[in-house]
């Protein structure tokens, strides 16, 4: 926990404990394992995404990108990830759990493919006490554009 001290009253200080979450101890672990003396390389990040992640397709360019990505974080130390930076990582949207790419052929009409939404997606009122559907929350946002998957 970190610590902020505020003056009051002019004369005394008061300090306040910050709550921050504190990552699990599985990913200091996992940090550990890919790292070298406290510091991760592009290297160890792309044998990390290579072996635990499972990315078998991934290049050193894309470990490179997410360094890239980091720069702006005053977290960011030049060439290596430090833990901080590290987490930061594993929550961006350089992490994702599914690729953010479109792997079908897509130039078919909307007619010939399969929507998939949850049920909660037809009420048209709150999900506990409605007990009415339509299709109009399905029809509506997809007229506007919107993309369902």
């Amino acid at each position: 926990m970190s610590e902020q001290a505020f003056k009051v009253c002019f004369f005394f200080k008061r300090i306040f404990k910050l709550r921050v979450a504190e990552p699990p101890a599985e990913i200091k672990q996992l940090f550990d394992q890919f790292s070298e003396n406290g510091t991760m390389s592009v290297d160890n990040l792309l044998k990390l995404m290579i072996y635990y992640q499972k990315e078998e397709t991934a290049k050193k360019e894309d470990a490179q990108e997410i360094f890239h990505s980091l720069k702006h974080l005053n977290i960011f130390q030049r060439r290596v990830l430090r833990f901080d930076a590290f987490f930061r990582y594993l929550y961006s949207d350089h992490n994702r759990p599914l690729p953010n790419k479109v792997h079908h052929n897509m130039h078919s009409p909307l007619a010939h493919y399969f929507l998939y939404t949850g049920h909660n997606s037809y009420l048209t009122g709150n999900q506990l006490g409605s007990s009415y559907s339509s299709s109009k929350p399905i029809i509506e946002p997809l007229r506007r554009g919107v993309k369902s998957n």
